[in-house]
């Protein structure tokens, strides 16, 4: 499992690239780290992928020197492991709120793999106001890896969308927010992690951030705009 390659490099002060394919497709995930992510986002709250899609993703982008990051629908205990079980390298837990939920995801994670659990990735999604205000004690569980910060759901706990258009900042209040929670992070000395742009990402490694999760889409958006522009010329 190259879960544990992941930890290795964060641990020695790396910076972690996780770019989303957006589809339920094995091949165009391994293809991402064929051209350089380092781990790829195989999203199951938003997505489509089933179990078995977990399983050959998961050994296709290994197979190729990469990890399967997977996020569960939620915190149900059953479908963290059965996830594990698939052969994903870590799992990255939407809406963990508390001290007791972060230890919760980490006994899931040591009860579904007993003899090889670091192995696998552990990621807490931080997403809420609430989350940010619970983080000092969530810092002092043990297991957990990555805390990773959710600006799109802190967003509309915020009031704000989830997102600004297209080339646009978010707004001041959650990306100040998301720095107040780097900062106690990064002060606890754990890892930390946020979305961004590549426009954004060298200001968020500069604040300490290591684990950079990456749309694909914005790459996308603009090869397609100069292939049109390029047309129309």
């Amino acid at each position: 499992m190259n879960g544990a390659k992941l930890r290795a490099r964060l641990l020695a002060g790396e910076a972690i690239s996780m770019f989303t394919p957006h589809h339920s497709s094995s091949g165009l995930a391994a293809r991402l780290v064929e051209l350089g992510a380092d781990s790829v986002f195989v999203d199951c709250e938003h997505g489509t992928w089933s179990f078995e899609d977990v399983r050959m993703t998961s050994q296709i982008v290994r197979s190729v020197g990469g990890a399967a990051i997977v996020r569960p629908h939620s915190h149900e205990r059953p479908v963290i492991i059965r996830y594990l079980n698939a052969g994903a390298d870590g799992i990255m837990v939407p809406m963990v709120e508390t001290s007791e939920q972060a230890r919760a995801i980490v006994d899931a994670v040591r009860y579904a793999q007993p003899s090889d659990y670091d192995k696998r990735l552990v990621i807490a999604m931080v997403e809420t106001q609430d989350a940010i205000a619970n983080l000092d004690e969530m810092l002092r569980v043990d297991g957990i890896d990555v805390f990773f910060i959710g600006p799109g759901d802190l967003s509309q706990d915020m009031g704000y969308p989830p997102a600004p258009p297209f080339g646009e900042p978010r707004p001041a209040a959650v990306t100040d927010e998301v720095a107040r929670a780097v900062g106690k992070i990064r002060a606890a000395g754990k890892i930390a992690g946020t979305l961004v742009t590549a426009e954004e990402l060298p200001h968020w490694r500069e604040k300490g951030v290591q684990f950079f999760y990456i749309h694909s889409d914005p790459f996308l958006r603009r090869g397609l705009a100069g292939v049109r522009q390029a047309l129309a010329s």
